[in-house]
């Protein structure tokens, strides 16, 4: 069903690659106007160039998501040039990882705390206010597998993604009990195949070495569908939450992880 998002303007944030990028892909392609930001001035750029060659609507914003003031030239650009904000994906995010938590660094910790918590914070305290004026919308804010359950290595990662969860359904309710019309959820990838696992050192991982992790061969160990996830697999969680087809869905998770979360398969007949 081609339109799904026909004439909203969405904000994508992180959206110069892997899962952010599918997303603003995806949501051009369905008939949005799309806001992509990111730190990366080189491949933002890129993906609103990518999008207009086949025949989209985007812009590009350089943007550091743990900026406060940055936040509202954002959100004043976006009022300024489209009128309007109906869809919102806080996707922008880091991973770090720490053999044990007493090895990770306070500005680790800091750091990671400030673009995945901080970073989600703001983008609904300033998108949420434009979004009002319009009486409707749908908040989407990227958490992980990892805020649903516990890892001996991501334990300053969990807490991020744990505390955007229970962000998400605390402004669900408050969006409910004032009838503004906006919708907000949380999506909970598993291991997706994005550049951000080379950005983990295996290190991180407690196997002593610093080689970047493989993600396909720990998603064929760990997950009962026996590969990772794409992006554009997430991209397509993102476009139903954005869309009208789930109008009667606030307050929740929608888990895409090839069935970690459920259990454990046994091993498939060779």
């Amino acid at each position: 069903m081609a339109g799904q998002v026909a004439g909203k303007v969405a904000l994508v944030t992180g959206g110069a690659s892997g899962i952010g990028r599918a997303i603003a892909e995806l949501l051009s392609e369905e008939g949005g106007r799309v806001v992509v930001t990111d730190v990366d001035e080189l491949r933002g750029p890129e993906v609103v160039a990518a999008i207009a060659k086949a025949g989209g609507e985007a812009v590009f914003l350089h943007q550091d998501v743990t900026s406060e003031p940055r936040w509202t030239e954002v959100t004043g650009e976006i009022e300024r040039r489209f009128g309007r904000l109906d869809v919102l994906v806080a996707n922008a995010g880091i991973g770090i990882g720490a053999a044990s938590v007493v090895d990770m660094s306070l500005a680790d910790w800091r750091r990671q705390t400030a673009i995945n918590l901080d970073g989600v914070f703001l983008s609904v305290k300033y998108g949420l206010p434009l979004m009002r004026k319009t009486g409707a919308g749908s908040i989407i804010l990227m958490s992980s597998l990892a805020g649903l359950r516990g890892s001996p290595t991501l334990a300053g990662y969990s807490a991020t993604k744990g505390g955007v969860r229970l962000f998400a359904k605390s402004v669900a309710m408050e969006c409910a009990s004032v009838g503004d019309g906006i919708r907000v959820n949380s999506v909970h990838p598993g291991i997706i195949d994005t550049p951000i696992w080379g950005k983990i050192p295996a290190g991180g991982m407690a196997n002593g070495q610093n080689a970047p992790i493989d993600c396909e061969a720990l998603a064929q160990l760990a997950t009962p569908l026996r590969r990772a996830g794409q992006a554009r697999e997430i991209a397509q969680g993102v476009l139903y939450l954005a869309s009208d087809a789930s109008s009667y869905v606030t307050g929740s998770e929608l888990v895409i992880d090839g069935g970690m979360l459920a259990g454990t398969a046994p091993p498939r007949p060779s």
